[in-house]
């Protein structure tokens, strides 16, 4: 398999796969130590893996099920593989009424899982993580103020569930990288002098119907940007290369400079990307998103 082939195993809601070109052209011309605290969907984590092969990893999200998904293929790929080909045969070979009876069985399991909190479960939250997120409307992760995964089924003809190839690349450049669940400040400790740290949190909402910050139950509203922009100078001090992602405020008010001044000390550049997650295609489309550095 092509190495840069690669593709993340989910499809997530600010996903960085179509800005790669424009991120990786930010990146250092080393990189030895790399931290990514909002890690996501993994889009530019999988391309340094794969184009620089660093020495030092760690990647951190909130969201404790996509977490224990990037760690169940990193430890038992050939398993959720296997589980995963027959789910996708199954799922296939159905109906639409039946698919939908499936779908909300296995999002039922899924759940009473969440709730249980069981580490036994790992494993099978892992494959119906994954098989969800697949077959969900829209590919979308979204939870209710319960932590419930809420998204309704979307209609694919065959959907692609298990993606062998990719999954058991994606377990090869995971091998060595340390896998965390937690609050993005708990990396600091890992991160040094010369780190390169991309930061890409839940971005600040355009308005509020376009508003999803849905990953987990914690909202993240301008407080916690401000605090973010804090834990970013924390970081600049240590010497450590920072490049973080948002949303552009000016692409709905022309006056909104929230992360201009914000950042005022920083780089910004003004990237075009495509707002992929709308329930109307009419409300895709190229919009205005901002990377900000410390170098």
């Amino acid at each position: 398999m092509n190495r840069y082939a690669v593709k993340p195993f989910v499809k997530w809601a600010g996903g960085k796969s179509q800005l790669l070109n424009e991120i990786s052209a930010k990146y250092p011309p080393a990189i030895n130590s790399y931290c990514e605290p909002f890690v996501g969907g993994g889009a530019v984590l999988f391309d340094i893996l794969s184009r620089r092969s660093p020495s030092e990893v760690l990647i951190n999200d909130i969201n404790a099920e996509l977490i224990n998904t990037y760690r169940q293929i990193q430890k038992n790929v050939k398993a959720v593989i296997n589980e995963l080909d027959v789910l996708q045969k199954l799922y296939w070979e159905l109906s639409e009424d039946d698919r939908n009876t499936l779908f909300n069985e296995k999002r039922q399991i899924f759940n009473d899982y969440k709730i249980g909190k069981s580490d036994s479960a790992d494993f099978e939250k892992a494959v119906l993580f994954i098989f969800l997120n697949k077959t969900c409307f829209n590919g979308l992760y979204r939870v209710n103020r319960r932590g419930l995964f809420n998204v309704s089924k979307g209609y694919y003809r065959k959907p692609p569930i298990c993606e062998a190839d990719n999954l058991t690349e994606l377990s090869r450049l995971l091998m060595n990288v340390r896998i965390k669940n937690g609050d993005y400040k708990d990396c600091a400790d890992y991160i040094k002098r010369d780190t390169f740290v991309f930061i890409d949190p839940p971005y600040r909402p355009l308005n509020k119907t376009a508003s999803f910050t849905g990953y987990t139950e914690i909202g993240f509203d301008d407080n916690r940007q401000i605090e973010l922009k804090g834990f970013i100078d924390k970081l600049s001090e240590k010497g450590a290369l920072i490049l973080a992602s948002n949303s552009d405020p000016r692409n709905t008010d022309v006056n909104d400079s929230f992360f201009d001044d914000l950042y005022s000390g920083y780089n910004i550049k003004r990237v075009t990307a495509k707002r992929l997650i709308n329930s109307k295609g009419s409300g895709r489309g190229d919009i205005s998103e901002l990377l900000i550095s410390n170098y």
